[in-house]
C-alpha cells in the first residue's frame, strides 16, 4: 500500500526502479533512473514478459554472466536471442493502444488518482476504517486499510466475495484488507466497493 510520490534525492547515483506495480500509471521522470525493470502482469500484460529500460551506458558484456541473463546479449538481438512470447507482447500492444486512447500517461494518472480518492476519502471520512499507509505515500495501485478487528475483517472479505469481489484480503505480512485497483479495473468497480464498504460499516460500525 506505500508508493513513492516523488524520486528521491541521489546527489547523481542512478536510480533502479522495480516499476512493476505502477508502471504506465503515470509518467516517470525516466532522466533519473539508470534502469526500470517491470513484470507486465499488473498494468502492462499477460504474465511471462518483462520489460527493462536501461541506459546504453550500462549495456556492457560480462564475461562472469550466462549468455541468457546477460543484458547486453538481449540488447543486441532486440530481445530476440530466445523466442519471446509473442501472445503476451501483442497483448502489449493492445494495451497500450488502451491507455493512449485514454490520454496517454497523464490521462491513466488521472483515471488513478480518482480511482483510488475515492476509496481513500470512504477511509478518512470514518473512524471504522483506517488507512495503514502514510497519507503522503499511500499507494494508487493498492489501498490497503483495517478494520476495528481482525474478526470484522475475516467478515468483510467473507462477505465481499459474495457480493462478487476477489482479492480483498490483505497481504499475509500486513493483513487487514487490500483493494488492488491497477489500470484495468474500471472506476465503476471501485464505486462499487466503496457503497459495500459504507454499507458494512452501517451494518457493523
Amino acid at each position: 500500500g506505500v508508493q513513492w510520490a516523488s524520486e528521491p534525492e541521489t546527489n547523481g547515483v542512478p536510480l533502479i526502479c522495480d516499476a512493476s506495480s505502477d508502471i504506465l500509471s503515470r509518467p516517470i521522470a525516466t532522466e533519473k533512473y539508470g534502469m526500470i525493470y517491470a513484470g507486465a502482469q499488473k498494468n502492462i500484460g499477460p504474465s511471462g514478459v518483462t520489460v527493462v529500460a536501461l541506459k546504453n551506458d550500462w549495456i556492457e558484456a560480462r564475461p562472469e554472466l550466462p549468455t541468457m541473463l546477460s543484458y547486453a546479449t538481449h540488447a543486441k538481438e532486440r530481445s530476440l536471442y530466445n523466442t519471446p512470447n509473442t501472445f503476451g507482447i501483442y497483448m502489449i500492444g493492445l494495451v497500450c493502444e488502451w491507455i493512449e486512447g485514454l490520454g496517454g500517461l497523464a490521462g491513466m494518472e488521472k483515471r488513478a488518482t480518482a480511482k483510488s480518492e475515492l476509496i481513500y476519502n470512504a477511509i478518512d471520512s470514518t473512524d471504522f476504517y483506517t488507512g495503514h499507509a502514510e497519507v503522503g505515500n499511500r499507494s494508487k495501485m493498492n489501498v490497503t486499510f483495517r478494520l476495528p478487528s481482525e474478526g470484522l475483517e475475516a467478515k468483510f472479505a467473507a462477505e465481499s466475495v459474495k457480493a462478487g469481489m476477489i482479492g480483498l484480503k490483505g497481504h499475509r505480512s500486513v493483513g487487514g484488507l487490500r483493494a488492488s485497483i491497477y489500470n484495468a479495473l474500471e472506476p465503476e468497480s471501485v464505486q462499487f466497493l466503496v457503497d459495500f464498504m459504507r454499507e458494512f460499516e452501517r451494518v457493523n460500525g
